[in-house]
């Protein structure tokens, strides 16, 4: 559906509304909080790390950004056909910040867990970080197209 923008208004309401799609529906959009208290809970929640998930005709891959992370800083686990990706991204400066003017970059603990899409061979995993991309790639297994079913 198409919106007309007459108006700085309008603007207004399609910057809210992007917000929202990126914000929990417990934290306004359109107000600030009056004490940083309110967004203790924010803070203490690891970050989520962004993954692409695609096949190909003999592979399931997940692929994920986590350039400036060790491999030693790395868990990647598989349970129940669910793959979760856990690390710390450590900004590398001890420094004690007294007041960030522009504060973009995530750094911590963050983690992610995926329900895979198609069954893969738990014991054929390989993961691979390399120039900043961790690529996890799972051989997926062969299913018969047709199975027939004995009734009794």
């Amino acid at each position: 559906m198409a919106r007309q923008q007459n108006d700085d208004q309008d603007d207004l309401m399609l910057d809210d509304e992007l917000a929202s799609a990126f914000l929990d529906d417990d934290v306004a959009t359109t107000d600030t909080p009056a004490e940083d208290d309110e967004w203790q809970d924010v803070e203490d929640a690891p970050g989520q790390l962004a993954v692409d998930v695609y096949e190909t005709k003999e592979k399931l891959l997940v692929k994920a950004r986590v350039a400036g992370v060790s491999k030693k800083d790395l868990d990647v686990s598989i349970a129940d056909n669910t793959v979760s990706i856990r690390g710390t991204l450590a900004s590398g400066d001890e420094v004690a910040a007294e007041n960030y003017f522009v504060q973009e970059c995530y750094w911590g603990e963050f983690a992610r867990s995926i329900a895979l899409p198609v069954p893969v061979k738990e014991d054929e995993i390989e993961a691979i970080l390399k120039d900043g991309v961790l690529t996890i790639a799972f051989t997926k297994v062969k299913q018969d197209t047709v199975k027939k079913i004995e009734v009794m």
